[in-house]
């Protein structure tokens, strides 16, 4: 037993060893930043002089008298609630049209993922940005083909955000992979039953596929949805929240509170208020989850 006791005592000595750089990297980087956020939360802050305390005053601010706060929530929400279900549609469609194996395929896998990889670059948003000016590439090929226009496509509110839809929508890499890699696990005796049984392909799709798939069209809705919250670089680059705070992402708005306004605390208050929206997104998403998900066994 004493050796026991021994071996036991080294290997779990061993296993904290181990554990202690992501241990102190997590507390580090995570929690503590964390706390310190949620304290700052509370203070009138401005980075450069001390914390001051002032409670709850920063939320009661935000709610009753920002009306740029209320703006900013609502271009954001209205993005990431059209903006992610297009861009899993098209992932999906695209995955579908990829499940074929030829000469070319990883190629185009490799060429359709290449947009997820430089897509939220500040590289890629000032060309986007260009591509839509008045005299921006989009008019000139509306131009090539009998539409004369100068239509200011940032300027106008209905459609500058969707100049950053289309952006988002086109960033669909890295779900239609993860389609991809879920279509090749379906197996192959289900559609040949089907088969056998006289089922199209459309119907296949929406008895076989489609059900066959929920779990992966969730975990990608609720990733892509967190990051459809998070959005920042296309806002700030491409619009800079114009026109008429019409395209003003909440991260956008958090950022200048921080470094614009020097409201720190107030970015932090933001911040808290972010997550708890994310968290009840997410909550609500699990909670309809046994309704749609099938989950084998």
């Amino acid at each position: 037993m004493e050796k026991i006791h021994r071996f036991l005592s080294k290997e779990s000595t061993s296993g904290i060893i181990l554990s202690l750089p992501f241990i102190i990297g997590f507390l580090m980087f995570l929690i503590v930043p964390m706390l310190m956020s949620f304290y700052y939360s509370l203070c009138d802050y401005d980075i450069l002089s001390p914390p001051n305390f002032v409670g709850f005053k920063n939320y009661i601010t935000m709610f009753t008298n920002d009306d740029t706060f209320w703006r900013s929530m609502k271009a954001t929400l209205y993005f990431a609630l059209v903006s992610v279900p297009m861009r899993l549609v098209f992932a999906l469609l695209v995955a579908l049209i990829l499940y074929r194996t030829t000469k070319m395929t990883k190629f185009y896998r490799a060429a359709y993922y290449l947009p997820s990889i430089i897509g939220g670059s500040v590289a890629v948003s000032i060309l986007w940005k260009r591509m839509f000016a008045v005299d921006g590439v989009i008019n000139h090929l509306l131009g090539m083909i009998g539409i004369e226009t100068s239509f200011a496509w940032l300027g106008n509110k209905s459609t500058a955000i969707w100049t950053l839809i289309i952006l988002a929508v086109w960033q669909f890499g890295s779900s239609m992979l993860i389609f991809l890699s879920a279509l090749k696990q379906i197996p192959s005796t289900l559609y040949e039953a089907a088969s056998v049984d006289g089922a199209n392909g459309m119907k296949r799709f929406f008895s076989i596929t489609l059900p066959m798939i929920t779990p992966t069209i969730f975990f990608n809705l609720v990733m892509q949805m967190i990051g459809g919250f998070l959005a920042f670089t296309q806002s700030l680059i491409i619009t800079d929240g114009k026109p008429m705070d019409s395209t003003l992402f909440y991260a956008v708005y958090m950022y200048r509170q921080s470094f614009a306004f020097n409201k720190a605390g107030y970015a932090s208050a933001m911040a808290w208020i972010m997550l708890l929206i994310i968290g009840v997104v997410t909550f609500l998403l699990f909670k309809t989850k046994k309704y749609w998900v099938f989950e084998e066994g």
